[in-house]
């Protein structure tokens, strides 16, 4: 597993190249929240909770589509508690590629993931300061809070943060479509 996928037919799947979002996942400037604050604070500690680095892996090989070795490269350079068997495991396992009950139709909602399990925003208040003027409400999806209420609390996504690099729903169809065809 070290070296391939465990599934050999992801030997031939078509993973996407993109510098750019690669960068963008790496740098925490994706514009979904709860993404952005694991790699930032992945980028500062050295560390994450196994929640947000599965959260983290889905938006990359999912929403992006990019290879998961590039994240399995990425984290092993930045965790302090990296280990090659758990890394690439997980990162199979995330990927689908590896030893998995269910391949390709676990796709972590990043929106929804937040929600869930940052509920009052603060794990992303801490690692995004510059959404610290946002309510709750919108915590997890600040390109939904209208203007006005950007203004009110001296907030502008364009200027203070960053639009969503994919479409949540657009990227999943993607994904369950270039997975679907893996299988055929």
């Amino acid at each position: 597993m070290q070296t391939g996928n465990l599934r050999k037919q992801f030997d031939k799947f078509n993973w996407v190249r993109d510098d750019a979002k690669l960068k963008k996942w790496k740098q925490g400037k994706t514009g979904y929240p709860i993404v952005d604050a694991g790699m930032r604070e992945l980028s500062e500690t050295g560390w994450m909770h196994n929640r947000v680095r599965m959260i983290t892996a889905s938006f990359l090989v999912k929403h992006l589509r990019i290879n998961w070795v590039e994240g399995e490269k990425h984290f092993r350079d930045c965790l302090l508690d990296f280990n090659v068997p758990n890394n690439v495991a997980g990162w199979q396992w995330v990927a689908g590629c590896g030893a998995d009950a269910a391949p390709y139709f676990r796709i972590f909602n990043p929106i929804l993931q937040g929600e869930k399990f940052d509920s009052e925003g603060m794990y992303v208040k801490k690692w995004v300061k510059e959404l610290n003027p946002i309510p709750k409400k919108y915590i997890h999806k600040p390109w939904e809070m209208p203007e006005d209420e950007q203004s009110k609390v001296n907030f502008n996504l364009k200027k203070n943060y960053y639009a969503p690099i994919v479409n949540h729903a657009e990227a999943r169809n993607s994904a369950l479509e270039a997975f679907k065809n893996l299988k055929n």
